[in-house]
């Protein structure tokens, strides 16, 4: 009887010790979770951007060179984690307000801010160390890209119009960084077409918000009282044919055929019109643009569209 008893107190002790480490391990899962929420890893696709230099400079199937580039976009990536990081604990009050971002871990306060802190600091230092292994003038990128996001932070995004202007030159600093990381001219062709096409998602996300959020917008974003449904589309309607034309001409300036040696690019225009387009109906007809990293990473008639325009692009350019 003493030795069953003795088992039985094993057994208990045995069980508690497994329920002691499964509840640590669904904890550790938890904060993983919420950690990756955090640092918002699925907006790591904007930092694509970085090996556009790469592509069009020809360059793509050099193992060098892109080693160069994965680099960049890993410690690009870093960075900008820690300024979502950082972003998320100053605007956590403002959050709660906005139907989608509420459910972000500090604004349900689920995260604490001085572990968010932690988060943050950990993603810069190891996005700077990387940096390291890439070259200066990568690194200078980077300072001017944490600069700038402070700027906006404190006073340009309060700015109408200078709002979108500032984000949509994130994406070209996104692009120089990965010409500078390879260290490799960068077209002005590309810099214009990455920054028209920016400003053209910066205005319909706006516009997304000030759907959405309706009378309760300004509270959210004190810069969207600034901005109007109709005022928007006026802005989107200069804007979309800009950004048509001037990848337009870059496919056909003589700068780009010289270049490259072919005058096929044009072939690819297709896939950027019905990409534009694409997200028009996504924005008006479903109220779908808030989120154009989202959209990228779930509507399929969109990364269809990506993707077929990034294989015409490779296949023109390396294997004409």
């Amino acid at each position: 009887m003493q030795s069953d008893k003795g088992m039985d107190i094993r057994l208990d002790i045995a069980h508690i010790s497994a329920g002691q480490k499964n509840s640590r391990i669904g904890l550790f899962i938890s904060q993983l979770k919420l950690v990756l929420t955090l640092i918002r890893i699925r907006h790591w696709i904007k930092n694509l951007f970085i090996f556009a230099p790469l592509l069009f400079s020809q360059n793509l199937f050099n193992a060098s060179m892109l080693a160069k580039s994965v680099l960049a976009f890993i410690s690009f990536s870093f960075v900008a984690s820690s300024v979502y990081a950082l972003n998320d604990i100053f605007d956590y009050k403002k959050d709660r307000l906005h139907p989608i971002k509420r459910l972000r871990p500090i604004a349900l306060g689920k995260l604490k801010t001085s572990f968010a802190i932690l988060v943050a600091i950990l993603f810069l230092t190891m996005g700077l160390v990387i940096a390291n292994f890439v070259n200066l003038a990568f690194i200078i990128s980077i300072a001017i890209y944490l600069g700038l996001n402070v700027l906006y932070s404190l006073y340009l995004k309060d700015q109408v119009i200078l709002d979108v202007l500032v984000l949509s030159l994130f994406y070209v600093i996104r692009v120089s960084a990965g010409g500078f990381a390879i260290e490799v001219h960068i077209s002005n062709w590309l810099l214009i077409c990455t920054f028209m096409l920016a400003i053209f998602m910066g205005f319909g996300k706006r516009r997304y918000e000030l759907t959405i959020l309706k009378e309760e917008a300004p509270s959210h974003r004190k810069i969207l009282a600034e901005y109007s449904p109709y005022f928007l589309d006026q802005m989107v309607a200069v804007v979309t044919p800009t950004t048509l034309i001037a990848y337009l001409l870059y496919t056909i300036s003589e700068e780009t055929v010289e270049k490259f040696g072919t005058d096929k690019l044009i072939a690819t225009v297709p896939f950027v019109l019905y990409g534009v387009f694409r997200y028009l109906y996504l924005v008006h007809q479903r109220e779908e643009g808030g989120d154009p990293t989202k959209l990228m990473l779930t509507d399929k008639p969109l990364i269809i569209t990506v993707v077929g325009w990034v294989l015409s692009v490779v296949f023109i350019l390396y294997f004409r």
